[in-house]
């Protein structure tokens, strides 16, 4: 079978990994797979046309504001969604009216998901990529503190990671917005404070996302960056996500996997090796 990870040429380990920060959706949870085409709808509903433009151009535009914001609170998405239909001439509502028919939306379709687990009917591993708690479990046993850092509100990050059983394994260590609203949070603010309150060098730093935003900011700041591309259509392919690629690449991806099956590979790109 050939390898599917991906390495940035003359990739080597930095050194050994001390505290690792994952994403959150698309990244350790499927729980909210999906939002994107969502969100998509939300923006192709709102958009006002404009004279000689035909729908792939309009749906182009759409998806590529969400996804050059993706990693970001949620809120400069639906900012930028009131800018489009303000700057085509439509009557715009706020970032926080967009927000709430989005979070109403996604929100009928992750608690189905939720009820889906609670109740056994569907296995939590299910909702999570493959290999994902197998890795959780081998840096905990290492001593590696694991942290949480994502663009969605904080409140439902940790409802859903108690949902798939994970929540104690980041003792606390989730962050996200504190609210729908919150504009301060951001994911290199939480990679500053970890680094300053744990005294840590950047080559101890681990990162693992599916946005651009923590991927680029894991490398300015030194430490090693794992792009997640997982094939979010169809859960457990192993294949790697080709949009999710590119645009992982194009911000200094030191690696691009497909899941966490790898378990060896990985540990190694976190100085880790068994």
């Amino acid at each position: 079978m050939i390898d599917p990870t991906e390495l940035r040429d003359g990739f080597r380990p930095r050194g050994r990994a001390a505290d690792v920060v994952f994403d959150w959706d698309g990244t350790l949870s499927y729980i909210r797979a999906g939002w994107g085409e969502v969100m998509l709808a939300l923006f192709l509903e709102r958009m006002p046309r404009v004279a000689g433009e035909d729908d792939n151009a309009r749906r182009r535009i759409a998806h590529d504001d969400i996804w050059s914001l993706n990693g970001k609170p949620t809120v400069f998405q639906m900012q930028r969604l009131a800018e489009r239909v303000a700057e085509r001439g439509g009557s715009a509502l706020s970032a926080a009216a967009y927000q709430e028919l989005y979070a109403a939306a996604l929100g009928r379709v992750v608690d189905a998901r939720l009820a889906e687990v609670r109740e056994g009917r569907r296995a939590v591993d299910d909702y999570m990529p493959p290999g994902a708690r197998a890795l959780l479990d081998a840096l905990r046993s290492r001593g590696v503190r694991l942290h949480v850092a994502s663009g969605t509100e904080r409140r439902f990050v940790i409802g859903e990671a108690e949902a798939l059983g994970i929540a104690p394994m980041f003792e606390g260590r989730i962050h996200g917005p504190a609210t729908a609203e919150d504009r301060a949070y951001s994911k290199r603010g939480v990679l500053d404070a970890l680094l300053a309150t744990h005294g840590v060098s950047p080559n101890q730093l681990g990162a693992f996302g599916d946005g651009h935003v923590e991927i680029e900011q894991a490398r300015l700041v030194g430490g090693t960056a794992i792009a997640v591309a997982t094939d979010e259509e169809h859960f457990g392919s192993g294949r790697i996500d080709p949009a999710k690629r590119a645009r992982l690449n194009g911000v200094g991806a030191d690696a691009v996997v497909p899941d966490y099956r790898d378990l060896p590979k990985l540990l190694w790109m976190l100085g880790l090796g068994l």
